[in-house]
């Protein structure tokens, strides 16, 4: 205790830096100030990003006259895109950059894409008059290679821009908290939850105003919109960089991994003591990060931090021969994620429904209320406020009823948050297949309706409306639960790594999802027909793809329990607690 309280608490604890890399007054840094102004960042460029991706499928379609299963393709593999750059940011991140450059330079780059994105849309693409109003009909100059070239460049440079940042601005938060604060962890635990929330909120203009000025032909405004809400992002980025914290990079992941795999290679015949014991470790292993303690399995690996009876010091400073533990613990940590990761994907290609076959189902229902048509895309405005709803619901009254029935715990765990996630997530696949049977059973029995208009059938767009908020609750108990769950289970070194696991998961959410479809249609659509996901969904079977969905997704929620119950967190070292004890080497309990 009387070490504990010789720490000078006028400076953070974590070993953060101010701007001119020396040590930063609690005081005078980071907080909640910092942390609002990333929060405003991150909602704009967030309302900037989905000016173009709520609509991008209908531009596809309208504009660019390509049919609709190709189209929510092209969506799919741009939106898996952004979200695969996310691992460029990372790495540049977490090995030369620094969390706060990496952001910076990726967000202007954002700002490009997007600006050149409506330079050539207003240049050549939305030509002549009417172009990708779907009221006037066969209006539209036929695009040269050229022209749709640029257009294909723009909105992957988008892509870089943003997939380049997310990972990167989530950790960037939460840096502004000292973790070794009692008060400042628990704001930097809430920062995550208020993070999505203005990601969600940061949706809810571009879904609703935008969206409507794209739907009804304004798709140059909307896009200069866009533009303008990444620029003054990106000011208020800049504006706050005087009162950041910041953490220097720690060197390449890639090398460090490396040097695990080629030094237990070269140590195979090196025999290991029960428990960890006589396993190298460093004094000091980096200023910046905290040593992480033997944990049991992978014993293969701890043979790289298994010095040989008669080594010398050459060999010792050595990491190609002989590594620390907590480079070992580093390669262990994430191969244990690895399990639980890959059962994130499945639930990513239910979410990337909403960008695509969502909006599609949407425009091939009744648009009209009175004289005021709803734009399909519009519709995603339901699940924002069922995340803001729900992130409420989960701290005031889900939190508080976990920790009076488990009075050891502090509410859910993250593992066990992501689970419920998986489970509404099903609810909203079939909630989406129901609503498609109807609809179909409706316009096919609506005879004053022709069978070739898309939008032929009476059923109200609204229906939608439960398989989007069953998206939106998913999305609290599985995205915030993700991202608290690999920022917490990653060492210090690969914290921005972290980040963008939870973006590559959905990144390949899509990528499958675009797999499946191209599958289904090729199967579906055999000898001629039709198939689930035709051109007129009055003559498809989209429900049934939605259905199938929500199968896989059963059989995946079946594995991840497994692999949660299976799961050993991280043991970090207490930098200040004085006593040099760690959590358990315990199951987390789900």
């Amino acid at each position: 205790m009387a070490q504990q309280k010789e720490i000078d608490t006028s400076f953070t604890l974590d070993g953060s830096l101010n701007m001119s890399g020396r040590p930063a007054r609690s005081s005078r840094s980071g907080g909640w100030f910092a942390g609002f102004l990333l929060l405003a960042n991150q909602g704009l460029t967030t309302s900037a990003f989905f000016g173009v991706s709520v609509n991008l499928v209908l531009f596809l379609t309208r504009v660019l006259k390509i049919n609709t299963a190709d189209a929510a393709n092209d969506v799919s593999k741009w939106t898996g895109t952004v979200y695969l750059f996310s691992l460029l940011g990372a790495f540049l991140s977490d090995s030369y950059w620094g969390r706060y450059k990496t952001c910076a330079i990726f967000q202007t780059i954002f700002v490009m894409g997007l600006a050149m994105l409506s330079w050539s849309t207003h240049t050549f693409l939305l030509k002549p008059v009417g172009c990708g109003d779907e009221r006037v009909s066969n209006v539209g100059e036929k695009h040269t290679k050229l022209q749709v070239g640029i257009f294909y460049f723009s909105i992957y440079l988008v892509a870089l821009g943003n997939g380049g940042y997310q990972p990167n601005i989530a950790t960037f938060g939460s840096d502004q908290f000292d973790e070794e604060n009692p008060k400042e962890s628990y704001s930097k635990v809430a920062f995550f939850s208020y993070f999505y929330l203005f990601l969600n909120l940061g949706q809810l203009f571009s879904n609703t105003f935008i969206s409507y000025l794209q739907n009804e032909g304004f798709w140059i405004l909307g896009f200069w919109l866009s533009a303008g809400s990444a620029l003054l992002g990106l000011i208020i980025f800049l504006a706050g960089t005087p009162w950041y914290r910041y953490f220097p990079p720690l060197g390449n992941p890639i090398s460090r991994v490396s040097q695990v795999v080629v030094a237990a290679s070269r140590n195979s015949m090196v025999k290991l003591q029960p428990g960890g014991e006589g396993l190298y470790e460093r004094d000091n292993d980096g200023v910046f990060s905290r040593r992480v303690l033997h944990t049991d399995g992978f014993r293969f690996f701890d043979r790289a931090a298994a010095p040989a009876v008669n080594s010398d010091e050459e060999e010792v400073d050595n990491p190609w021969r002989l590594c620390t533990v907590t480079q070992v613990e580093e390669v262990k940590c994430v191969l244990r994620l690895v399990p639980i990761w890959l059962c994130t994907i499945l639930y990513s290609v239910i979410f990337t429904q909403m960008a695509s076959l969502f909006v599609v189902q949407g425009a091939a229902m009744k648009l009209s209320v009175s004289n005021f048509r709803i734009p399909p895309s519009s519709m995603s405005v339901f699940d924002v406020l069922s995340v803001a709803f729900f992130i409420f619901i989960n701290k005031r009254l889900v939190d508080p009823v976990v920790r009076r029935l488990h009075k050891d715990r502090s509410g859910m765990t993250e593992l066990q948050r992501m689970g419920v996630g998986l489970v509404i997530s099903i609810s909203a696949m079939l909630a989406a297949g129901t609503v498609e049977h109807f609809r179909l059973k409706n316009a096919i029995s609506t005879s004053t309706i022709p069978i070739n208009d898309l939008n032929g059938s009476s059923l109200s767009i609204f229906w939608q409306v439960p398989q989007y908020v069953l998206v939106g609750a998913s999305e609290v108990f599985m995205y915030v639960g993700q991202l608290e769950f690999f920022n917490s289970q990653i060492p210090d070194g690969l914290k921005s790594f972290g980040s963008a696991l939870c973006m590559m998961s959905i990144s390949l959410g899509n990528y499958v999802s675009s797999f499946l479809v191209t599958v289904v249609m090729k199967i579906t659509g055999e000898g001629g027909k039709p198939g689930w996901i035709p051109e007129n969904l009055n003559y498809g079977r989209l429900e049934n793809f939605y259905f199938l969905l929500a199968i896989l997704a059963t059989v995946d929620f079946f594995v991840y329990v497994l692999c949660a119950k299976q799961y050993k967190k991280i043991r970090l070292e207490e930098r200040y607690a004085g006593t040099g004890e760690a959590d358990g080497d315990k199951n987390i309990t789900i």
